[in-house]
């Protein structure tokens, strides 16, 4: 008798044994009837399960299962009210800060635009180049957000020779004494002083639209905004109206509220660098994802718990 677990979408998954018993995946989409004798439900972190699809899962479904890290895809406290729990995959930490530093030096250094300029032979004597970028050490990053990539990409700020100051609700003292980031008290005190502004927190209830126009009329003249983690945290069109104002000098934008649409009104300025949700994007990240999510199904077949348990709350 094997352990059934239903996929959210095709996966490609190795075998897997569980207790000695085989683990067996069925492809089961969000739209289609589920199997009886399932245990667990795994989907993806652009798969969203809320409450009419946890309403339907089998009976003996015990975890849903989260290939990623952020877990806003899903109803939490509908899993809670079934007594179903939740994981995901804290692995993605050191890619996504890699790509959030990647973003604030095509942002800083307009980089794709002076691409495009070489590319299409417009670099001559009298045209040196498209734009002319900024400097990025000696500057100050704020860090909104400062869990495992916020603290990431401060360690990077760090080599770049850039001061970094952050905003949790928690101080993180380990973590400054490393990276020498100071902990400011709101929001609006890191906007007051940061040249770039890179974002981190989770997508709640509360940190929805945090970044709305009354916050952006708060920035530096000629900061920058960073987006690696969830769209949603930026109200697009007051972006926009802010990078029409020239407010912000440009903004690096990995994730959006209605991917995969990204709002006309931000990919009509040449000063925003857009990328397609892609911060854990390398084969080498994706693949511990898996391993991850799969590590967490043994152990909650085997054991009744899964490694990474989120809280409910």
């Amino acid at each position: 008798m094997s352990h059934l677990v239903l996929l959210s979408r095709d996966l490609p998954l190795p075998p897997v044994q569980a207790g000695g018993r085989t683990v067996t995946f069925q492809t089961a989409p969000a739209d289609a009837a589920f199997p009886a004798g399932a245990r667990v439900y795994c989907t993806t972190a652009v798969d969203r399960v809320d409450s009419a699809l946890i309403e339907r899962l089998p009976a003996d479904v015990g975890l849903i299962a989260n290939l990623g890290v952020g877990v806003d895809n899903i109803d939490l406290a509908a899993a809670a009210a079934r007594g179903i729990l939740v994981s995901n995959t804290p692995v993605v930490t050191e890619d996504t800060a890699d790509h959030a530093f990647a973003l604030i030096l095509a942002t800083m250094r307009k980089i794709p635009v002076n691409d495009r300029f070489a590319r299409e032979g417009k670099w001559s004597p009298v045209a040196p180049m498209a734009a002319m970028g900024a400097r990025v050490h000696g500057k100050t990053i704020g860090i909104i957000g400062f869990g495992a990539i916020g603290q990431a990409v401060a360690r990077r700020a760090k080599g770049f020779g850039l001061h970094a100051v952050y905003f949790s609700r928690t101080p993180k003292l380990d973590a400054e004494r490393e990276t020498g980031a100071v902990r400011v008290g709101s929001v609006d005190a890191l906007l007051a002083v940061a040249d770039i502004v890179s974002l981190h927190a989770p997508l709640t209830p509360a940190t929805r639209r945090m970044i709305d126009g009354p916050r952006l009329a708060q920035f530096k003249p000629g900061a920058v905004l960073i987006n690696t983690a969830r769209g949603a945290l930026v109200d697009a069109e007051a972006l926009a109206e802010a990078l029409a104002s020239g407010r912000l000098a440009g903004a690096g934008l990995d994730v959006f509220e209605n991917e995969p649409e990204i709002p006309q009104a931000l990919l009509a300025f040449q000063a925003v660098v857009v990328t397609p949700h892609i911060g854990s994007a390398t084969a080498e990240c994706r693949m511990d994802i898996v391993r991850r999510g799969l590590v967490n199904i043994v152990s909650f077949l085997e054991s009744g718990a899964p490694l990474d348990r989120v809280s409910p709350s």
